[in-house]
């Protein structure tokens, strides 16, 4: 498997003052390329070297932490960036809106389920909007760099949006008011990508 690491989708400052540019290189360049590089030798003359990222995944209780941890970094990492646009969709459209409206009752209520989410997880980790398999929208948490295509999480789907709650994400503009950053997310948040996977379904 031909794994990459992807320059940022948009600018590094395009996202300010919601997130500003120097999060963004760090986060991107310092933090997720670690993720990757460490993810690389980590697989490196082994036979997750040709597996998918799914596969990985789906076997990931039987793998060394160190690609659990990297191989989740590179992944949640590259998807959170995805979720985030300058000119992005800001509100969710066509099915997977009325979804989200038919779950959750509201778009609203959904930003205060994620942050919520967000604000209660303990620690580092990510918040994340999932179709279960059995057609369920879901907003979870998972600690660390797990993510729900992980075969031992509690509760796995698709990813369709996430949200790193990880210090690193926002200690730089936002101290510790993860309330704070988790508030200006929703300012670049982009829909184009959780509505194509939503509709590929």
């Amino acid at each position: 498997m031909d794994f990459k690491f992807k320059d940022l989708p948009y600018a590094s400052d395009s996202l300010e003052p919601f997130i500003d540019k120097t999060t963004m290189e760090t986060h991107h360049g310092k933090h997720h390329r670690t993720y990757y590089d460490n993810f690389i030798k980590a697989i490196k003359d082994t036979p997750q070297a040709s597996w998918s990222l799914p596969e990985i995944f789906s076997k990931i209780s039987t793998l060394p932490a160190v690609i659990r941890n990297n191989g989740g970094g590179h992944y949640n990492h590259g998807f959170f960036w995805d979720c985030m646009g300058a000119n992005g969709l800001r509100h969710p459209t066509g099915q997977i809106s009325q979804h989200i409206d038919k779950t959750f009752g509201s778009y609203e209520a959904l930003i205060k389920s994620m942050t919520t989410a967000g604000l209660s997880r303990f620690g580092s980790g990510f918040v994340w909007l999932i179709m279960q398999k059995n057609g369920t929208l879901s907003v979870i948490s998972t600690p660390n760099q797990n993510n729900p295509l992980m075969g031992d999480e509690p509760v796995q789907g698709t990813p369709l949006m996430a949200i790193d709650v990880w210090e690193h994400a926002y200690y730089l503009r936002y101290q510790n008011s993860r309330i704070r950053y988790l508030d200006a997310f929703w300012n670049v948040v982009d829909w184009k990508k959780a509505s194509a996977l939503y509709d590929a379904l």
